[in-house]
């Protein structure tokens, strides 16, 4: 190589292009570091050489510097403004500082100049993904497969945008045209694995987890979706060693721990779980509930006194998590704190009647002084809570008397047994499909002989159909304003049979006889395979045999209403 002049010396034409060419062989080689002191000695000669600004920048982004990528990429813009791998390589560098709209503006600058650049449809498509701006996505994708349809990451991500628009067999055929283009694809393996198990095909599913991962075993994704399959088969051993070599190859990977807190807490073993539990703040999974709020108090581990301190409780995730953890308000009021307790508006009246409470605020509302805080799902770790310790008293949520009178009055005489009915959960609950059911699968097993009440606040529009030409059923809807009005109602019932919602934990927090019906990969609160409850003494768990058979569900429990509430002679059959 030709020495390079000082930058006193300066540089001729001839020698300029010289060496910016051996930077450039440099970079295509991957000797970034020769390449980057080529590309800097020309720039102190040539500050404006926009190709040396640009691929300099290029390497930053090679380099993980991504600030300093957009810093050197925009500059050499500033002098070539027509160059459009510039603009496509300054949309990757913001997109790899997550500055999507920007990185977006910059991709659709690089395709106004050249219509045909392939990548700039592709790495725009990830970008309006990463904004859930999924038929957008869609079609840039399918614009860079129409320049070139062999283009099997096209394929793939498009596959992963069709999952997001609940297209699955779609998504399916846009995976398998990946992996004919390009076999050893591992994230279509992955994703198509992904498809597969939403559609309950679990052989099929593992086939492809295992596929990527016999292409490539450090494969995180494809461990961790394999965890995932195997859990919802409750196969969980197997999950778990899932999850903990996802968790060996990145340590910091924060779904597979999420995970696998949920799985030790599911097999009771709480000890290992409530610490693994805290990934939650970091891992996307959770994110969907809220994000972890920053106060300039410390967070209360269970490690200071709160004699004679006030701490902030705060709720998180979801109302049925409130409602089954607020026990926990109690224990914390008993160690002499003042319990300041913040809680979603449609629980604020209902919560006033726990006990240890000092100051109830509704979301939003101003904050007191506090000396510490801790987020509701963290108080069973702050406790050290096993299974042999949970706190259950039975009962620890109380209704409004006058609520109470004003139901038995809107409901009538009771002359049958009255049986609540609770049969589907918020629809974007992300395990909603496996937990809720709908009214028509119900009501050919719910036996004669009772008044059933509906306990749902929010109706899908095929439910609130049927329920509206259902004689035998009481339609409350319109008169369930928060959870005061329904903890109300659910006192007049002599029996509240739920799926997995906040209905279940409310009526298990009121104490009332409540039967629970489960899908086969239950929640983690239900514990395996058990038909009662250590966090709710006066429920009983129905479970699925097998994965989506809700008939058996039904059957066990119109048996047991029977056993429960034999019919009277004036019953009709």
């Amino acid at each position: 190589m030709a020495p390079i002049a000082g930058s006193d010396a300066g540089l001729d034409a001839a020698q300029k292009s010289s060496l910016f060419q051996q930077a450039v062989a440099f970079h295509q080689q991957g000797q970034l570091r020769r390449a980057q002191a080529i590309y800097e000695e020309i720039l102190k000669t040539y500050p404006a050489h926009s190709d040396a600004l640009h691929l300099l920048g290029v390497i930053h982004a090679q380099s993980r510097d991504a600030a300093r990528a957009v810093e050197l990429i925009a500059k050499s813009i500033e002098v070539d403004r027509r160059n459009p791998a510039a603009y496509g390589n300054l949309g990757s560098a913001l997109y790899a500082m997550r500055r999507f709209n920007e990185a977006l503006s910059a991709y659709d600058r690089a395709i106004a100049i050249s219509t045909n650049y392939t990548d700039a449809y592709f790495n725009r498509g990830n970008v309006l993904y990463e904004l859930n701006r999924h038929e957008a996505a869609l079609a840039s994708y399918d614009a860079a497969i129409a320049i070139n349809p062999n283009f099997a990451s096209a394929h793939a991500n498009r596959g992963n945008v069709l999952q997001a628009l609940r297209q699955p067999n779609a998504a399916l055929a846009s995976y398998e045209n990946a992996i004919a283009i390009k076999p050893d694809l591992v994230e279509a393996h992955a994703n198509k694995g992904n498809v597969l198990r939403e559609l309950d095909l679990f052989d099929a599913a593992l086939a492809s987890y295992d596929r990527a991962l016999s292409i490539d075993a450090r494969s995180v994704p494809a461990h961790f979706n394999r965890g995932v399959a195997l859990g919802q088969l409750k196969q969980v051993n197997a999950a778990l060693q899932s999850y903990d070599q996802a968790i060996a190859i990145d340590p910091d990977f924060a779904e597979a721990h999420f995970n696998r807190a949920l799985l030790w807490l599911l097999t009771g073993d709480f000890a290992r779980g409530w610490t693994e539990h805290e990934w939650r703040w970091k891992s996307r999974l959770a994110s969907n509930f809220n994000e972890r709020r920053e106060f300039s108090a410390p967070l209360w581990r269970g490690e200071e006194s709160l004699n004679g301190s006030t701490i902030l409780l705060v709720c998180e995730q979801g109302f049925g998590d409130t409602l089954q953890l607020c026990r926990y308000v109690t224990l914390v009021a008993n160690l002499g704190a003042t319990v300041v307790f913040e809680v979603p508006p449609t629980l604020f009246r209902l919560l006033g009647t726990l006990h240890g409470v000092g100051q109830l605020i509704e979301q939003g509302g101003d904050l007191p002084h506090f000396d510490y805080y801790c987020p509701l799902l963290s108080l069973p770790l702050a406790f050290k809570t096993t299974l042999d310790s949970i706190p259950s008293p039975g009962r620890y949520l109380r209704s409004d008397p006058l609520k109470v009178s004003m139901w038995q009055e809107r409901l009538g005489a009771k002359s049958r047994p009255r049986i609540g009915l609770m049969w589907n959960g918020n629809p974007i609950q992300p395990n909603d499909r496996n937990r809720s059911t709908c009214l028509a699968d119900w009501l050919p097993h719910l036996p004669t002989g009772f008044q059933y009440v509906s306990l749902q606040r929010e109706l899908r529009a095929a439910d609130a159909e049927l329920l509206d030409s259902h004689e035998g059923m009481v339609n409350t809807a319109e008169h369930l304003r928060d959870f005061s009005d329904t903890a109300a109602l659910c006192e007049c019932m002599d029996l509240v049979i739920s799926v997995c919602t906040s209905v279940a934990h409310l009526s298990g927090a009121l104490g009332k006889r409540t039967w629970i019906l489960l899908a086969y990969a239950a929640d983690w609160r239900w514990l395996l395979d058990r038909t009662d409850s250590p966090w709710y003494p006066s429920a009983t768990l129905y479970r699925q045999p097998s994965r989506g058979d809700w008939a058996s569900v039904f059957q066990r429990v119109a048996h047991d209403l029977y056993q429960s509430y034999p019919p009277r002679s004036e019953d009709p059959p």
